[in-house]
């Protein structure tokens, strides 16, 4: 499966339209590719959390196929042919992409985010229901938008001092998450309770 998404990342990253004919694009061309326009139609999605760039958008959504698959994204995209075993060679090509906080962000919601298609398929096979599937795969990539999304917009005004509109937003998210654990807590301690 990793070996045959990498194979259709190649594809897609490979070609695309330049003066109205589909052709092979070389390494400078990549911002014209299949690739390029179908990330860059999800990359404002995940631009509040911090990471609005067209590759991060890729590497995110094929992280689904296999969570490998994101690092065999990356070095596709950054055209890194071989990573050693401590990965400089990735983490340069990274460093001018994100920032230390967008990074983190970045792999919070990758943790967090719905598993790969075996654990998907897994799930559905156990679950037994689509309706209860689709809720646990939506439930999983909600909550990983959600923590990656306070991350990056509350670390944001501590680090940078940005303070705006989805700063406020994120701070009632992390209020709503807040009031939750604690009302949990609450019910576990409450006397009577069997």
């Amino acid at each position: 499966m990793i070996l045959l998404s990498a194979i259709v990342l190649w594809f897609l990253q490979g070609f695309g339209w330049i003066e109205g004919r589909f052709t092979f694009l070389d390494a400078e061309q990549l911002d014209r590719s299949i690739l390029a326009v179908l990330g860059s139609i999800l990359s404002p999605l995940f631009a509040p959390l911090g990471w609005g760039d067209w590759k991060m958008a890729v590497a995110a959504v094929t992280g689904l196929v296999a969570k490998e698959n994101v690092v065999t994204t990356f070095g596709i995209l950054f055209g890194v042919a071989e990573v050693s075993e401590d990965g400089a060679e990735l983490w340069s090509a990274l460093s001018g992409s994100m920032t230390a906080l967008a990074a983190f962000s970045f792999l919070v919601f990758n943790l967090l985010c719905a598993p790969c298609f075996a654990a998907m398929g897994a799930i559905k096979r156990e679950m037994n229901n689509r309706n209860w599937f689709w809720f646990a795969i939506g439930y999983q990539t909600v909550l990983a938008y959600a923590v990656s999304f306070c991350i990056y917009q509350i670390g944001s005004l501590a680090v940078a001092g940005t303070f705006g509109l989805w700063t406020v937003v994120a701070v009632g998210v992390l209020a709503v998450f807040v009031f939750l654990l604690a009302r949990v807590a609450k019910e576990e301690r409450a006397p009577g309770r069997v």
